[in-house]
């Protein structure tokens, strides 16, 4: 049990539990419900006032979610309300999303000794504040590596969500609510926890030590373990990559063995899946960090940036300059696009804001009509 006031607190405490929701623009809707709804649903089950919320925004003006939807905050920053917990909301492009404004507030309420958390990409935010220096930091495996490269105080790992002292982060999607699941437990004890999981038909309510799955591995890690052992090792090796006849002993088959079983589970290689994930961290840090293409070359195993260009080239179709330049082209578009002189769809306005982010486009398979 931490000994943070805000999880040693009685059953049920005299005064409700206030909790800010700090909106950056692009947050993703999921993360927000599924971190709120269950304050809500605790209430309900509990016929008492636990937890008071708001939204809340710099300026209390209207954010903008991924989805392209238009949220109204309760308040801004600047009102006189006090916070236990205040809750980092961000999703697409929090890299550019994120502003001087709300880095400022987040560190008066770190002085202020409000407990901070960050849901989704949201630990990108109070790492860029300094509020993650010393911490242990959960975070959407899509943003991991920017916080890794830029912050190198913050103790980064792959699990679904940490509660340490005063902190919490998550990572994103419905992991929110097992988080929250997790707050109530520790606040209130697993009665009113399951309760409020069963009411939301969560038949398992996972743990602060389960790890968040790695994106390309979902279908492998159930029919074929040890081949999905092999390519976490690749995940887990990309700047100095293991040989491919170490990968195999590592994993008990020999290297014809291994070859075979990528062929007929993945359709390629080993050695060409491994380079597909070292170019596809190379894709991430190209457009979520400042690192120099001979940076991220190294950092993604390359002998050189001329070997690594030519191999991106090859790959992802375009150079990795290229690849920079379409950022700023896309910043500059949007920039047009969001002026007031053009009032696109939601789901216009919403492809537009994820055409930045290192998954666009990444699905290799047809997309049909149906």
């Amino acid at each position: 049990m931490s000994s943070d006031p805000g999880l040693s607190a009685p059953r049920y405490a005299p005064t409700p539990y206030r909790v800010g929701f700090l909106l950056i623009d692009n947050f993703t809707l999921i993360a927000l419900a599924t971190a709120l709804e269950p304050l809500r649903m605790a209430n309900q089950l509990a016929a008492t006032e636990l937890y008071t919320w708001k939204l809340l925004s710099v300026d209390g003006a209207v954010v903008r979610a991924s989805d392209g939807l238009a949220v109204m905050p309760d308040e801004g920053t600047g009102g006189d309300n006090r916070f236990d917990l205040v809750i980092v909301v961000a999703g697409i492009d929090v890299f550019h999303s994120v502003s001087s404004e709300e880095v400022a507030w987040l560190q008066r309420q770190a002085r202020l000794q409000v407990r901070l958390g960050a849901v989704c990409t949201g630990a990108y935010v109070l790492a860029r504040a300094g509020l993650l220096d010393g911490y242990s930091c959960s975070a959407h495996w899509e943003c991991l590596e920017a916080i890794q490269e830029q912050f190198p105080r913050v103790h980064t790992n792959n699990r679904l969500f940490t509660l340490q002292q005063d902190r919490m982060t998550c990572t994103g999607g419905t992991v929110p609510m097992h988080m929250m699941l997790s707050f109530l437990a520790r606040r209130h004890g697993r009665e009113l926890s399951t309760a409020v999981s069963h009411m939301f038909v969560c038949d398992r309510v996972r743990e602060e030590s389960d790890s968040q799955p790695v994106p390309m591995l979902p279908r492998l890690a159930s029919s074929q373990p040890r081949l999905a052992e092999v390519a976490q090792l690749m995940e887990a090796n990309i700047e100095e990559p293991i040989k491919l006849g170490e990968l195999a002993a590592l994993a008990g088959f020999s290297r014809r063995q291994l070859e075979r079983l990528f062929l007929k589970h993945l359709g390629c290689t080993p050695s060409r899946y491994y380079l597909r994930v070292r170019l596809n961290r190379a894709r991430r840090l190209l457009k979520q960090t400042s690192c120099s293409i001979v940076e991220i070359a190294s950092l993604c195993g390359f002998v050189s940036a001329t070997h690594f260009s030519r191999c991106y080239r090859k790959t992802m179709g375009r150079a990795p300059r290229q690849e920079r330049l379409e950022i700023c082209s896309q910043t500059l578009a949007g920039q047009a696009l969001t002026d007031g002189t053009q009032l696109p769809s939601a789901s216009r306005e919403a492809l537009w804001r994820a055409s930045a982010e290192s998954t666009y486009g990444t699905c290799e398979q047809p997309v049909g009509s149906g």
